[in-house]
């Protein structure tokens, strides 16, 4: 593997654990990802569901910033048709300005909840919707001075402070071609999901960004990055047996009863259904779980397919040690 790599994060809750337990394991996870010189550590918006506790990104990067020292700290993402974009570009100018050059801005169109928990967050579903993912991109720039000031808005008679001048480095992260597309026509990095989104078509979102690339005040060519769902065993039986408990915790959450992640006990105990096991066998051939060669060999393929220029995994355990063995074992080597 020669492209760098970095950690995706969703502070998981356990079954029997807490929320500070949850956001204790955020924090050693990340300075572990610091101390063995992963690129990025980034955390996910999510609301609603009892087995993510990172539904504020920005308190939780300032918190993972305030305990690492040397790693970018960012959102991966912020769901922009969320928010406004001016408290976005508030709150992120102002942990450039608590913690300089170490702050990224990952951005999503999607809610990350149901549209119940949508529209409450946003009190009036009509204020802000995913159509209005892009216009809402650039009124970030233009917040942070990326760009020039919007005429009688952003930038000119209304101020991010701060924010003007204190810009993160953005991202747009998708699953889907139209934010491939978004990302290259605005000339901004692309992540792509393929940890969730995964399958035969990922290759093809990269080469609509390549294709839709239009170089910026950002990027003068493209940059992407592509997440992948990572976990190292001594055989590929552990490593199907750890994978288990998140998995299952999908699968409560598809099927309209999300919970925690349970144990691994509580997960083998489980009455497992032909369907359930088609499901798990369907989404672990297309992410990097299994022996430590084996990992290896999926991310270089995914490299190799997608030509993504740096790879997020997102370390899989329904324990701190089990994410930690993953992150130590795929390690980059000490700079010579």
């Amino acid at each position: 593997m020669t492209a760098p790599l970095s950690v995706l994060d969703l502070a998981t809750v356990r079954e029997g654990g807490s929320h500070a337990e949850a956001l204790a394991d955020t924090l050693a996870v990340a300075r572990e990802a610091d101390r063995l010189g992963y690129r990025r550590f980034w955390v996910a918006e999510h609301h609603s569901m009892p087995g993510i506790a990172s539904s504020s990104p920005p308190v939780l990067i300032a918190a993972v910033a305030a305990v690492t020292e040397r790693i970018r700290v960012g959102s991966g993402g912020v769901m922009l048709p969320n928010h406004s974009s001016l408290v976005v570009a508030e709150q992120f100018g102002t942990l450039v300005a608590l913690h300089g050059d170490r702050i990224d801005l990952g951005l999503g169109r999607a809610p990350g909840t149901d549209p119940l928990v949508s529209a409450t967050i946003r009190r009036n579903s009509g204020i802000e919707t995913v159509d209005d993912f892009p216009q809402q991109v650039i009124e970030l720039l233009a917040y942070f001075g990326t760009i020039p000031a919007l005429e009688g808005g952003q930038g000119s008679r209304i101020m991010a402070v701060p924010g003007m001048g204190d810009s993160p480095q953005l991202w747009l992260l998708g699953s889907s071609d139209f934010s491939a597309r978004l990302a290259g026509m605005l000339g901004l990095p692309f992540s792509f999901a393929h940890h969730f989104a995964g399958g035969d078509t990922t290759p093809l979102a990269f080469e609509l960004y390549r294709n839709a690339f239009r170089p910026s005040a950002v990027l003068s060519e493209p940059h992407s990055m592509v997440a992948v769902t990572t976990l190292v065993a001594d055989s590929a039986e552990e490593a199907r047996q750890l994978a288990l408990p998140q998995l299952l915790q999908m699968i409560r959450l598809r099927s309209g009863h999300p919970t925690r992640v349970p144990s691994l006990e509580a997960t083998l105990a489980h009455p497992w259904t032909e369907a359930e096991n088609a499901f798990v066998d369907e989404r672990l051939a297309h992410q990097a779980v299994g022996t430590l060669d084996h990992v290896r060999e999926r991310i270089d393929a995914l490299l190799a397919s997608t030509r993504a220029d740096e790879v997020i995994v997102v370390p899989q355990g329904s324990t701190r040690e089990e994410r930690l063995r993953t992150l130590r074992e795929l390690a980059p080597p000490p700079p010579s």
